[in-house]
């Protein structure tokens, strides 16, 4: 059971450590890379050839046009969740845009901008389908939050 989490660049990585602190805290193996679609694709081809049995999702973090997540999902048979960044003028629109506009036939899913928690909670929604322990620790994980909001409105004061 393995996330492999390939970010475009350099300028992913704070949305890519939140992605990382949630896969740590639900014990998920994973692995991290920078990998561009457009600058390095034939070392994305490489990783994707060796990791075939070994990684069971991709997150896939990219900024401005954002075909890492795409090309990732041409490439692969396991499920790649794309996480558009927020890094342009456009205020990340465009990578949104350019994740989640993909032909028939070559799906991604994918969160809102800069959403690398969602992401990796996501990969854990989809890798605890066949782990009844990972399911046991989402079901926790949400009853915590259910308790933070219950808690959250008996100290509500108006």
């Amino acid at each position: 059971m393995k996330v492999s989490l390939i970010m475009g660049s350099t300028s992913d990585q704070h949305i890519g450590s939140a992605c990382v602190d949630v896969l740590k805290k639900f014990g998920v193996n994973y692995e991290v890379h920078i990998i561009s679609a457009h600058r390095a694709l034939d070392v994305l081809q490489e990783y994707c050839r060796a990791q075939k049995d070994d990684t069971d999702v991709y997150i896939a973090m990219a900024g401005k046009a954002a075909h890492l997540a795409g090309v990732l999902a041409g490439m692969v048979t396991q499920p790649v969740i794309g996480v558009p960044i927020k890094s342009s003028i456009l205020d990340g629109l465009d990578a949104l845009l350019s994740t989640v506009q993909m032909p028939s036939g070559i799906p991604v899913a994918t969160v809102a901008i800069d959403g690398g928690t969602n992401s990796a909670l996501l990969a854990i929604q989809i890798l605890a389908i066949g782990n009844s322990a990972l399911k046991k620790k989402l079901i926790l994980y949400k009853e915590s939050m259910k308790e933070q909001v219950c808690a959250m409105d008996s100290n509500l004061e108006l």
